[in-house]
Formats: C-alpha cells, structure tokens, sequence
C-alpha cells in the first residue's frame, strides 16, 4: 500500500551548505574569500569541490589534478587536498546549530540536513530560515541555503533555488503552486532527488526532460517503470509527502575503511601497517554506533591498470564472537592478509569491512569466557577513544610494527590545517 502522508504535515526545511569543502577553508582563511579554490580527493585526484569562482573559470567536477593544472596555474586558484578531520569537526558543529532550531532533523550527508519548521502560530517559515541561516554563519562561518516546502523532494528543489538565485537572500519558500510549477520546469529530470542516471535515460527517451514532466506522467506508468519508490517521488513533487523526517538514521548494515596508496607498496611490513591503521578506523566509527562486527572482509588489489603484474583478492572472516575492540580485530585482519599477500607483488590499495553488525546493547556472554575480561576489555577501549577525541584521532593508535617508510599514506601536498581537532594546528593570528 502506498503511503501518502498527511495534508497537515508540517513544512519541511533543506539545509545545504554552500560549496561545504571550500566553506571549510575560508572560515579560518579570509584571504580566500571572493578567490577560486579547489578541492582535490584522496591522493590529490581529481577536483571534489569548488568554489563559485572557480566554477566560473570551467574547472568541472571529477576533472583529474594533472588535467586542469594549467588552469590552476594561470588563474592563481588555491588548491586544497582533502581535509576530513576539519570537514568531519564542522560538520559536527554547523549540526549542533541546527538542533537548535527544531525538534525533528534528519542528517541526511555531511553538508545537508532536514528539518521541520516550527508550527506555532503566527510563525513565518522564511523568518525562520533567516535566524538559522544567521546563526550557523556566525558560529562557524559556514554559509548555508535553505529550502522550504511541503515535502522533502520539493524541498531539495527549493535548496537548490536558493543556492542558484542571489534574489532569494539564501531562502527559497515552494508554497505556492505557481511557484512550484516554476521552479520544477527548471529542474532536469535527472536532477531530481532519487532519480539515477539509468531512470533518467529513460524518461528521456519517454518525452519527460523537466521535473514538471514528470509530475504529470500517469501513476500507473510510473509505477511500473520505477517501482513504488519512482511513484512516491512523483507524488512528493505533486505536494503530497510519503517521505518522513527520520530522527535516527537507520543502523548501517556494514562499515568500509579502504584508502588508495600514496605510492604502490610491495613490503608485507608496510601493507600490515596500513591494513592495522584501516581496521583502527573502522573499529572506531564501530564503537561510535554501539556496535559490535561479527564478520570482516579484507582485501588488497593492485588495480586494473599498470604493467606490473596485477593481483586483486578478498577474504571473508567469521569471528569467533562479535567484536569491536581494535586489537582483536586487527589479529583477525592480519591473519586474513597472509592469506591473500604474493610475494612480488606492488598493491595499490588495501581495506576492511566490517559486516553483520548487531547492537552492541544485545550481545550474549560466551558461555565458557571471562566477563571480567571482556569488561576490562571493554573499559580499555573507551579510555582509548577518550583520549583520542581529547588529544586528536591517533594519540594513541594501534598498529602492526614496520621500519619501512610510510609510502601507503595518502599524498596530501595541499594539506591545511586541522584547525579544530589538533592542538598542534591551531590557527595562529597575528596583529
């Protein structure tokens, strides 16, 4: 049965940070304002952000380092590698913010987030958006446009207005059906929320180019070419909401920690340590959820490109109990990579997957173990993650021991500060 919601819900605000990698930049560097800045991905890749004006001098999303240096150069464009400590630490921040301003929110990615607009009387949505919008730039510098509308499909389409609109002061409010007919005709099918590549292609080759074609497709149609899920976006653009504000985002049914090499590695020593270092990243973000994994997968790949002899292999691991302390886990993980290692061998990137996670809340006791030992255990690793969001990810790691130089380690040439989670890093001012 198709769930349509209720015609008295309340309106649904978008918050999306402007260019939020960029943002992240300039709030601890005014020199950047007003000048492009790019963003480069894990190994200085490709471009992930940009800002305005870089946009405007061509540089494309996705466009590989080597392929726009040139621009880069002759524009005098601040290039930026990945810093996901800082974007991680603000995005917590520009968060804590928006809870302030409604009971309901949903944190939908790392620089969006849904929110229900306050219903009492006499309140005017826009109003609102304004004292939020206000807030989160004074308190962390980080610009931000806001969608208002019935639904939260509409609402993205609304966010996305006010970002493309300087008339709109950051604000955009669908209420009004004529309005709303406006902007979804200057919206292309396949930048509608939840319509992939492989959907939009066909309701291009069906006639419908604009999300406003789309609002007037026929339901069964739709239903049948797009599934249940297709119809309930159409019936979202219509005004009717069947997506609802949830408040706890649903558990995870895996965690990935996986980084490309800086330089392709063929010393078991430093591709343990690398390994130890992912699994330490994943075991943690395990913790954070109150999780525990009872199986893991490792792998090591050489890619699908290069001269060298290539070699790519996974292992699946059943642990003899679900687990979530780093140790365990990396003895597991370990042992799964002698497995798969070949001698002679230079690999370009290694990871883990933690798999079939439970609540950590619901785990029996083994029946012939030590609950003191697991307690302690227990107890050492809070301490451990204590100290670590204290002083910094990493103040105390756990690794396997190499002497080999670190060729694993991302290339971050580009790398700023990470200005609110490392003391040693602080911003320094000067009078």
């Amino acid at each position: 049965m198709l769930f349509t919601g209720s015609e008295e819900s309340a309106a649904v605000a978008l918050v999306d940070c402007n260019n939020f990698y960029v943002s992240c930049e300039r709030a601890f560097d005014p020199s950047l304002a007003h000048r492009p800045v790019v963003v480069l991905s894990n190994n200085d890749g490709c471009v992930i952000a940009r800002s305005e004006e870089a946009k405007q001098l061509g540089i494309g999303m996705g466009t590989p380092f080597f392929k726009c240096r040139q621009q880069i150069i002759r524009y005098n464009i601040r290039v930026f590698s990945s810093n996901y400590a800082l974007y991680g630490d603000m995005s917590a921040r520009v968060m804590e913010i928006l809870r302030r301003f409604s009971p309901h929110m949903e944190e939908y990615s790392i620089d969006e987030a849904f929110l229900e607009c306050p219903r009492t009387p006499g309140s005017c949505s826009a109003e609102w958006a304004l004292r939020l919008r206000g807030q989160v730039a004074l308190c962390t510098g980080i610009p931000v446009a806001v969608g208002i509308a019935s639904t939260k499909t509409l609402a993205k389409v609304a966010a996305r207005a006010a970002k493309k609109n300087p008339g709109f002061a950051g604000v955009c409010e669908l209420a009004a059906q004529g309005d709303i007919d406006s902007a979804l005709a200057g919206v292309a099918v396949e930048d509608v929320w939840g319509i992939g590549r492989r959907y939009a292609g066909m309701l291009r080759r069906n006639g419908i180019i604009t999300a406003r074609d789309l609002t007037r497709a026929d339901d069964g149609w739709v239903r049948r070419s797009m599934t249940v899920r297709g119809l309930r976006t159409v019936m979202e653009l219509r005004g009717t909401s069947c997506f609802g504000i949830e408040d706890a985002p649903p558990a995870p049914r895996s965690i990935l920690s996986s980084r490309s090499f800086g330089s392709p590695v063929g010393d078991p020593a430093a591709l343990r340590e690398a390994l130890a270092d992912y699994i330490s990243t994943a075991a943690e973000k395990l913790r954070r959820r109150g999780m525990l994994a009872s199986a893991m997968q490792v792998f090591i790949t050489t890619g699908a490109h290069g001269a060298e002899p290539s070699h790519s292999a996974a292992l699946t691991l059943a642990l003899p109990q679900p687990l979530s302390a780093t140790p365990e886990l990396i003895r597991h993980g370990l042992t799964g990579f002698e497995r798969l290692y070949r001698t002679g061998v230079c690999y370009r990137k290694a990871g883990v997957v933690l798999t079939a996670l439970q609540e950590a809340r619901a785990r029996q006791p083994v029946l012939f173990g030590s609950s003191a030992a697991d307690e302690r255990g227990v107890r050492f690793m809070k301490a451990v993650d204590v100290i670590n969001a204290r002083w910094g990810c990493g103040a105390v790691s756990f690794a396997a021991p190499s002497k080999a130089a670190r060729a694993w380690r991302m290339h971050r040439r580009f790398m700023s500060g990470r200005y609110t989670t490392c003391w040693s890093e602080l911003p320094l001012v000067r009078a």
